[in-house]
């Protein structure tokens, strides 16, 4: 028996079939990536990045970081686009004095930050000529290499110090000049549930000294602690200009400790 040709018809209608059964399973592989995506970035780490000098030389313009959302436990900051499903702050841990924080800023929760935890609930904070009293007591601050400026036309050698905390936590901070007004400030108490933020360009971040713009942080307002440094590019190079990686990506700051 002669068999009729297959119409146009039929043959169109098993193209979009084939058509839809392909859209239904590239959304099948889909979906559980973006429920990944979503728990990872919400609850274990998030990306970011560095836009000013306020925490050199631990941090530069242009490093990449990835920070830890368990650390400190969860608020409605630690999902995407912040939706207020809760209030408070759920599992984790307080900080500890030196740690290098990502936080919602108090004054604008849009915008993010990244200081150094200097004073925890009830401390005291001064400073006097550059020396940081916690608690009526000096930090121990000793003299170190200078740091070498190289992000301008210029290289520039910058003085710089060693404080350690009381809990033993040490690390480096620039000293710009001698007659910064954030040089010298009256006592600081941080209220019962927030905490005291620096930058380590002490004479070039904007923080918690200044109650205007910064003031104390909330718990809540914490992100998460900052933990590795993966990819760090210098000279106001984007990061997508990947021909330019060889001359432009800190080799050495790729994968290193922030402490």
């Amino acid at each position: 028996m002669r068999q009729e040709p297959m119409s146009l018809s039929a043959d169109g209608e098993r193209s979009e079939d084939r058509k839809r059964s392909g859209l239904m399973e590239a959304l099948r592989a889909a979906v559980p990536a973006l429920i990944i995506a979503v728990f990872i970035r919400a609850l274990l780490f998030e990306a970011f990045n560095i836009p000013s000098g306020s925490m050199k030389a631990t941090l530069l313009v242009g490093d990449y970081l990835f920070v830890s959302k368990y650390s400190y436990g969860f608020t409605h900051y630690s999902l995407p686009f912040s939706p207020q499903w809760f209030s408070g702050r759920i599992f984790g841990a307080t900080p500890e004095r030196g740690d290098v924080v990502v936080f919602r800023l108090p004054k604008d929760d849009s915008i993010d930050y990244i200081k150094r935890v200097i004073g925890l609930p009830g401390d005291r904070i001064k400073l006097v000529d550059g020396l940081l009293f916690i608690n009526g007591k000096a930090v121990k601050r000793e003299r170190a290499d200078d740091f070498i400026d190289d992000e301008g036309h210029v290289p520039e050698r910058v003085r710089r110090w060693r404080e350690t905390l009381p809990n033993g936590v040490s690390y480096r901070t620039l000293d710009l000049q001698d007659d910064n007004p954030l040089e010298n400030t009256g006592e600081y108490v941080v209220p019962p549930g927030h905490y005291f933020m620096m930058g380590d360009n002490r004479d070039n971040s904007a923080d918690s000294r200044v109650l205007t713009a910064v003031g104390y942080v909330p718990f809540e307002n914490l992100i998460g602690k900052a933990q590795i440094i993966f990819f760090s590019i210098g000279g106001d190079e984007p990061a997508w200009h990947i021909w330019n990686w060889p001359w432009s990506v800190r080799w050495g700051r790729l994968f290193t400790l922030v402490g």
